[in-house]
């Protein structure tokens, strides 16, 4: 992902094996900014970050390493 982030998205966490579909704004584990959960996935024990994914609002889902590249962009809020 290049070009300007809009850190402050409106996003939601969710396990990376939950189906999406229909019903998948029901199966949010947390919601928070794009920042706050790049950040809670990337505190987590190594072994457990490709658990979860981030569905931005009306975009995809970033998935493990989409996330943890955006984790080391320069202007991420959380060094």
């Amino acid at each position: 992902m290049t070009g300007p982030m809009n850190w402050d998205a409106h996003c939601t966490l969710h396990r990376a094996d939950d189906g999406g579909g229909l019903l998948d704004g029901l199966k949010g584990i947390r919601r928070g900014s794009l920042a706050q959960l790049v950040r809670q996935i990337m505190m987590m024990p190594r072994e457990r970050r490709r658990e979860f994914e981030i569905e931005k609002s009306g975009d995809h889902r970033l998935n493990y390493w989409e996330i943890a590249a955006i984790s080391r962009r320069g202007d991420f809020p959380f060094p």
